[in-house]
């Protein structure tokens, strides 16, 4: 969670310590009359909340029960659910005035949220498969024991699948986060989560999070680009008047454009239950390509002013990018060049390389195209692009940086060779 820069709950209550809590708000659905005892166990009577199933959109009548598990004749109506569990003999129990027993499934949550978040709160979230049974009978419960209990949103959700299939231990296609971050990046995970929207279901697949691993490298290249361009410009590294200059000097209007877009384009999509999955897309790449563009504009002769107009553009819109950036938990602590080099250790571990291998091939190429054997040379290239590696040729000088791994095309067959296949 900590890689993932997931931030931490307030409090984090575990069941064994709040039976005081449980206990009392199961005496209180007693007292209102809407639960029944029978032989240490103690059950919630539906029928007694006449909003039952509104969360689901499920009527009382429809719910078929005894389809999975057999009824139980003791109660009143076999949708009724357990508040409170006899103790069977090997199982944990605590003392209750129904006798040693457990709490129900459901009965925990209601009574740790009331605890801590009063009766009152604004979110609940759980999997979408908890809508029904578990959050439904959270729900009545809740108003049987305090008619006041409310929660104003509830957010559920969607499935992890893996290549469209749901993960499962049972299938043995599951993946734990510790597994996946030994090979990418812990913010392209993060980045590939919130490529969907939280309620959809997310498709698993090794292609979809190259691309977020890509998209991220691109985002911290382009910051770590603005940053190296803006540096000479920066308090301590210029004239006192330039620094005046910069501060007073307006934008262009380009980048007035671009941050008002991005600002309206994040705060709509936010308000849009949470609608992450165009966040990154749109005015934030707009925002991005303008300063890879200012960035050139920079390195050419220009006025004074419209030097400065650029300096101050961009110091603006990267702010922005960073600010959209943190809100996400994309943001990391670490410097972006930090950030760029992890990425660049993960992408080798995928190719199964070390960054020696990557320097020894570039080194051969080199000859190769100096003894214009471009064949060698552009095998060489084509073979890293395969494994993630992408060579970038900048004056005399070649570096290389993780791409999403490219399949190389298989040759046509000569048509002796197809004449043999025949």
């Amino acid at each position: 969670m900590d890689a993932l820069q997931c931030l931490l709950p307030t409090h984090q209550p575990r069941v064994s310590d709040h039976m005081e809590q449980i206990i009392n708000m199961i005496t209180q659905i007693i007292n209102n009359d809407s639960a029944y005892t029978v032989d240490g166990d103690v059950f919630f009577e539906v029928d007694k909340f006449e909003n039952y199933g509104d969360l689901s959109k499920q009527k009382l009548e429809n719910n078929r029960a005894g389809e999975r598990v057999a009824v139980d004749s003791r109660k009143h109506n076999p949708a009724d659910f357990a508040l409170w569990k006899a103790a069977k003999p090997g199982e944990p129990s605590w003392e209750s005035p129904w006798g040693p027993g457990r709490p129900g499934w459901h009965i925990e949550c209601s009574a740790m949220s009331a605890h801590y978040l009063s009766h009152k709160f604004d979110i609940h979230g759980g999997g979408i498969d908890l809508i029904f049974p578990h959050h439904e009978n959270e729900i009545a419960q809740s108003c049987a024991a305090h008619q006041e209990s409310h929660v104003s949103y509830w957010m559920h959700n969607g499935h992890v699948t893996n290549n469209n299939e749901k993960m499962s231990k049972s299938l043995g296609n599951f993946f734990t986060i510790r597994e996946i971050i030994q090979k990418y990046h812990p913010l392209a995970l993060r980045h590939f989560v919130l490529s969907a929207h939280y309620r959809s279901p997310l498709n698993y697949t090794v292609s979809q999070l190259e691309s977020a691993s890509d998209a991220v490298f691109y985002i911290y290249q382009t910051l770590q680009d603005c940053e190296d361009a803006l540096s000479p410009f920066q308090e301590g590294n210029t004239k006192e008047d330039t620094k005046q200059n910069v501060r007073t000097v307006k934008i262009t209007p380009a980048a007035q454009e671009c941050i008002s877009k991005l600002r309206v384009e994040f705060e709509s999509k936010m308000s849009d239950d949470l609608n992450t999955a165009h966040i990154l897309t749109g005015a934030f790449q707009d925002a991005l390509k303008l300063i890879n563009s200012s960035l050139k504009t920079l390195k050419k002769k220009q006025q004074r002013q419209a030097q400065l107009s650029t300096i101050q553009s961009l110091v603006e819109v990267k702010k922005e990018v960073t600010e959209v950036l943190n809100t996400l938990g994309l943001l990391s602590s670490h410097t972006y060049s930090e950030v760029l080099q992890q990425f660049k250790e993960k992408a080798l571990i995928r190719a199964g390389l070390v960054e020696d291998d990557v320097l020894h091939l570039i080194e051969e190429r080199t000859l190769a195209r100096e003894k214009r054997d471009f064949s060698r040379s552009d095998q060489i290239r084509a073979d890293l692009t395969t494994k993630g590696i992408a060579l970038m040729d900048l004056g005399n000088e070649t570096i290389w940086r993780p791409c999403v791994p490219v399949e190389q095309e298989q040759p046509a067959a000569s048509v002796e060779e197809q004449q043999k296949e025949t």
